[in-house]
């Protein structure tokens, strides 16, 4: 669940109590029973919502949810009170939130935070026409209303447009200079669109007049690599120590000083920032549940299986699927890829994830059998062409469009009923490296795995299993990109990715660096420069911190 709500949404509520009737004293005016129940009524859905309010941003969620469900079983359409419960939603079942969110609308069409919530939960959901539908609207009815102007340049940066975010950000820094949202989001932009110093000086002034402070210190230590001491350092150390600090807040001081103090090659002092980052974020994996998905996957998705779906999907051989571990080269391999001129990076992708999630296959599933019993031949060639309409409104033209959500391994059998032909690169890297370059990074609790180094190197030994599985069940169809070849020689083993694509080469991609458009993920700094080898067994520098994550790999481990 998610506690965000838009700090505006609770102009929709009266506050203090309702105004009292004030009678004539002779022969005061009888209501009606009706309307005395009505007000009655309407007075008892605005305390109980503005009591789940007060429980949300308690993050008391469970109780904010039991309060937005009270007032609809008396007033089925409440519209703040279904608007409510597509906030809470978010994050937890984003199906719902979009459901939640439209009643809403349904109910008050012109009202401009139902419709900035709801494209903001589409664009979270990169369903970004729909999004930025949405958000458009609201700021039709509301032009100022800085939100709906920063979820739009968000939504722009994401969508591969920064361009379009900039005027956006500049004219919510001209109604509210102090907005954080404004303030990150503009440097956002422009660190998507490789203008590193423009982006530092933004931040640098949100620090100066204490805007979003700690995300603001993360995102300026991101834009360059640190050969000396930086004045921030001790600024951000100072910051740790202030009493009050949110969870949010101290975890993202943490990993911006490790960041800072791994560039000054002082690791000791590094890991300790990004544990204490780990520990701030407080993110619980349970092994065991997805030891059992991984399980099920395995015997559900077998060579019978896909002999008897012969024909299901679509045979078009426009979709590309980077996967594998994050931090294992995804990035850099959409990068290099999509400098080609008949290729198109789109980005991580959710759409696969959301047919999967719509069918029941996913992690908490006991039986993955019925699942797939509910695709037929039918239904795999429409959501296959849905599927090829929402690649095609990014790049109508190109003949290859990347997904390059790294999770999606574990959709391989899901991707193959609907694209038989399909590519699939996998991104493998040295385990210990990999496994440490995620540690040291911030992940959402979508990610928990990442919450401390035995559990991360649990999650890593299934990861593999269920690719070893893959490879078994689709002998030679998956591409697999070794980190450290690339690193050795970038040109031919660009030079086999774009074969495996089935295009001719062209020599743009040995200049991803160079490539205009936004980078959006932890890796934005990086692709931006050449090939380096720095990051080839970088977890020595860790040794002697790393041994939990080194046991738990096991014979993954190459020491």
């Amino acid at each position: 669940m998610s506690n965000r709500l838009s700090p505006a949404w609770s102009k929709h509520l009266k506050s203090g109590p309702a105004p009292k009737h004030r009678w004539p004293q002779a022969s005061p005016p009888q209501p009606s029973l009706q309307k005395a129940n009505s007000l009655a009524r309407v007075q008892a859905d605005d305390a109980l919502l503005m009591n789940a309010y007060e429980h949300q941003q308690a993050k008391r969620l469970s109780e904010a949810q039991d309060l937005c469900l009270q007032v609809l079983a008396r007033t089925p359409n409440h519209p703040l009170a279904l608007y409510i419960m597509g906030t809470l939603c978010l994050g937890y079942d984003d199906e719902a939130a979009l459901r939640y969110f439209g009643r809403a609308i349904a109910e008050e069409p012109k009202n401009p935070y139902y419709h900035l919530s709801l494209g903001e939960a589409y664009g979270k959901l990169s369903e970004y026409s729909a999004a930025i539908n949405h958000i458009q609207y609201a700021l039709e009815v509301q032009p100022d209303l800085v939100e709906a102007l920063c979820a739009l340049g968000r939504i722009y940066t994401q969508f591969d447009k920064p361009d379009l975010a900039l005027p956006l950000y500049e004219k919510a820094l001209k109604v509210n200079r102090d907005h954080p949202k404004a303030r990150i989001g503009i440097a956002a932009a422009l660190t998507g669109l490789g203008r590193m110093d423009e982006a530092a000086s933004y931040l640098k002034e949100a620090i100066e007049r204490r805007v979003d402070v700690a995300a603001a210190y993360y995102d300026l230590v991101q834009t360059r690599k640190f050969d000396e001491e930086p004045a921030e350092l001790q600024s951000i150390l100072r910051d740790l120590a202030s009493p009050g600090l949110t969870p949010e807040a101290r975890a993202s001081l943490n990993y911006a000083a490790g960041k800072v103090e791994n560039d000054l090659k002082r690791f000791a002092e590094a890991f300790g920032h990004f544990k204490k980052a780990k520990q701030a974020e407080g993110y619980k994996f349970d092994i065991d549940q997805y030891r059992r998905f991984v399980d099920l996957t395995i015997e559900t998705f077998t060579p019978d299986l896909f002999a008897a779906r012969s024909g299901y999907g679509n045979p078009s051989e426009a979709p590309v699927f980077v996967v594998g571990m994050p931090r294992s080269g995804t990035t850099l391999t959409e990068q290099i890829c999509a400098s080609h001129p008949e290729v198109h990076g789109a980005g991580e992708l959710s759409k696969l994830r959301r047919v999967a999630n719509a069918i029941g296959l996913n992690a908490s599933a006991s039986d993955l059998n019925k699942p797939i019993a509910t695709i037929t031949e039918d239904l795999s060639k429409t959501l296959a062409e849905e599927h090829l309409s929402y690649l095609r409104e990014r790049a109508p033209a190109a003949q290859r469009i990347i997904d390059k959500m790294p999770h999606n391994f574990e959709l391989i059998g899901l991707l193959t009923l609907l694209f038989p032909n399909a590519r699939i690169i996998h991104c493998r890297r040295d385990a210990i490296d990999n496994c440490v370059s995620c540690y040291v990074l911030p992940f959402s609790s979508a990610h928990s795995y990442n919450t401390d180094l035995q559990a991360l190197g649990l999650y890593y030994r299934e990861y593999d299993r269920l690719m070893r599985h893959w490879n078994e069940v689709f002998p030679g169809r998956i591409f697999e990109n070794r980190y450290e070849t690339l690193v050795e020689d970038q040109e031919a083993q660009s030079r086999r990715l774009i074969d495996y694509l089935g295009l001719p080469w062209d020599d743009a991609c040995l200049r991803f660096f160079d490539r205009e458009g936004a980078v959006t993920t932890p890796s934005r700094w990086q692709v931006r420069q050449p090939i380096y080898k720095s990051s080839v067994k970088r977890w020595k520098n860790y040794e002697s911190e790393i041994q939990p994550l080194v046991e738990a790999l096991g014979d993954l481990a190459d020491t």
